[in-house]
């Protein structure tokens, strides 16, 4: 059995396609990592930041840490606040979008497929 840390201030930055004010930070599952069943990201969105729709590559958990966010899927909307979650199974197309003044931070809990 192992335990594996990531301190915040390791965490390795990365960019996401197709989304704009959006600073994710990955926490497990980066390169060089011994996870292979999923990744663990933090995603900062700033006011106005959103993520363009587009499908979800595997099966995909969103954990509002702070803010308020909206999530589109298949016509319908959905807004989160703190600690409310969401299940997208893969294919799903989603967008999400920060439309308070203020800053929010996200969760994501994605299966590597």
């Amino acid at each position: 059995m192992t335990m594996r840390v990531t301190r915040i201030g390791d965490a390795e930055r990365f960019q996401s396609e197709g989304h704009d004010g959006v600073g994710p930070v990955r926490l497990q599952g980066g390169s060089g990592t011994p996870t292979s069943d999923f990744t663990v990201a933090l995603s900062h969105y700033l006011p106005g930041a959103t993520a363009n729709m587009a499908p979800q590559p595997g099966e995909t958990v969103y954990v509002l840490v702070s803010g308020e966010l909206v999530m589109v899927s298949d016509g319908i909307e959905e807004t989160l606040q703190q600690h409310d979650s969401v299940h997208f199974t893969p294919g799903t197309m989603r967008s999400v979008e920060n439309r308070t003044n203020l800053p929010a931070s996200m969760l994501v809990i994605r299966s590597k497929n």
